[in-house]
C-alpha cells in the first residue's frame, strides 16, 4: 500500500511507493536470499518491506524489516566523522601525519611513508596503502583474534597501489583511523561510536562487535558464499576483528537512517569538516548525480557489502527522504558487485515509479 504523497524542501509532491513489492522484486532478481527496507520521510516511517527468508531455500521464516544487519562500509563515515569531531575539539589536526600521531607505524616500518601521510589522505581514502584484505586474513575464521595492528602488518606485505594524493579504495585506511581515535580519545572506538553517535541520536540497536566470534544479535538474515567447489557455505559469521571501523557497524533501517540524515543535515559536523568526507578527490570515480531518480527527488547513496550481503542507505540532500535497505544473497564476490544496481531498481520504484522500467 502506498503512503501518502509527501513534499521535499522545494514542496515538489514525492510519492512513496510500495516497500513490500519492491523487496519482492528484488529477490526475485536471482540468488537473493532475503531483502527487508525501510523509507522514511522527517524521521518516520512511511513503508517498509521483508521478502524471501532468513535462511537458504526458504528456510527460517521471514526477516523483520526491523531486524538488525551488518552495514558494512557504512561504518566507515562514522569512523570518519568521530575522528572530524576530535578534529573539531582540537585533539587532532587533518594535517598530523601517521608517524606523528601513531609513531608505531614509522618505528616499525607498519606503513610504508607514514611521516607523509596524513590524517586527511586516511579520510580520503587518499594515502596509498594498500588494503590488508588477502589470503592470510581469514575473515569467515571466529577462533582468530587479530590486533588492529596486525591487520596493518598484513597491509605492508602488499604492494603500494597509488601514490600519496590519489584516490585508492583500501579498508586499511579505516583501521587505523581507528587506532588513532582510541589513542586521541583514551577509549575504544566501540565506546566512542556509543557517547558520540549512537546514544545522542538514540541508535538502541546498533553496536560495534569486536570479539572475534560476534555475530548479530537477534533475528537476521544470513548470507552465503560459493567455495572452490561452488558449494554454498553460510558466512554469516564474519570474524568481526577483521572488520572494525572499516565495515563492523551493525545496525537496523531504521538506525542507520537516522545517523544519515544527522549526518547530511549538518547535526554531528560542521560543513567545512562534513566537507572533507564528501568532496571529491583526485582520482576517485565520478559520483552519479542526483541518484536513481535523476535528481527527482535527488538521493545520495551510502553503501557496503562483503561476501554474503549488501546493504545501501539513500538520503535525500535535506535528509528528509530516506530508504535503507539490506540484502542477503547466495552468490560469488563477481555477481555480488551488480547488486548495488538492482537495489537502484528498487530505490525507483519506491521514489521515482514514473522510471522503474527505464
Amino acid at each position: 500500500m502506498s503512503a501518502p504523497a509527501i513534499a521535499t524542501a522545494d514542496n515538489a509532491p514525492v510519492k512513496v511507493g510500495d516497500v513490500q513489492k519492491a523487496m519482492v522484486a528484488l529477490v526475485k532478481t536471482g540468488h537473493v536470499v532475503g531483502a527487508i527496507g525501510e523509507v522514511y520521510v522527517n524521521g518516520r516511517r512511511a513503508g517498509k518491506g521483508s521478502a524471501g527468508s532468513r535462511l537458504l531455500d526458504g528456510k527460517g521464516g521471514t526477516i523483520p524489516s526491523t531486524a538488525r544487519y551488518r552495514i558494512g562500509s557504512q561504518t566507515k563515515n562514522m569512523t570518519a566523522t568521530v575522528a572530524l569531531q576530535l578534529v573539531r575539539s582540537g585533539k587532532l589536526k587533518l594535517d598530523d601525519t601517521l608517524g606523528e600521531v601513531l609513531p608505531e607505524t614509522a618505528e616499525k616500518d607498519l606503513v610504508e611513508r607514514a611521516d607523509e601521510i596524513t590524517v586527511r589522505n586516511l579520510i580520503q581514502l587518499t594515502s596509498g596503502i594498500p588494503d590488508y584484505l588477502g589470503p592470510d586474513i581469514r575473515g569467515f575464521d571466529p577462533t582468530v583474534t587479530y590486533r588492529p595492528v596486525d591487520l596493518v602488518a598484513a597491509s605492508r606485505k602488499r604492494e603500494r597501489p597509488s601514490e600519496i594524493g590519489t584516490f585508492n579504495y583500501s579498508n586499511t585506511n579505516y583501521i587505523l583511523l581507528g587506532m588513532i581515535i582510541e589513542k586521541v580519545a583514551g577509549r575504544s572506538l566501540a565506546t566512542e561510536f556509543n557517547r558520540r553517535i549512537f546514544a545522542p541520536l538514540g541508535m538502541r540497536d546498533t553496536y560495534l562487535p569486536v570479539k572475534a566470534a560476534a555475530g548479530i544479535k537477534g533475528p537476521h538474515g544470513h548470507g552465503y558464499l560459493k567455495d572452490e567447489t561452488g558449494k554454498l557455505l553460510d558466512v554469516d559469521t564474519l570474524n568481526a576483528t577483521t572488520l572494525l571501523g572499516a565495515g563492523g557497524v551493525v545496525s537496523t533501517a531504521r538506525d542507520v537512517s537516522v545517523f544519515q540524515r544527522a549526518f547530511s543535515q549538518g547535526r554531528l559536523l560542521p560543513d567545512s569538516l562534513r566537507d572533507v568526507i564528501t568532496d571529491p578527490v583526485p582520482g576517485q570515480p565520478p559520483h552519479p548525480q542526483g541518484g536513481p531518480c535523476a535528481g527527482k527527488p535527488g538521493f545520495d547513496a551510502r553503501g557496503g557489502s562483503a561476501p554474503g550481503f549488501v546493504a545501501v542507505t539513500y538520503t535525500s540532500p535535506d535528509g528528509r527522504l530516506q530508504f535503507a535497505v539490506s540484502v542477503t544473497v547466495a552468490m560469488d564476490d563477481a555477481e555480488r558487485a551488480g547488486v548495488g544496481m538492482r537495489v537502484d531498481q528498487a530505490l525507483k520504484s519506491v521514489f521515482c515509479p514514473a522510471s522503474a522500467s527505464q
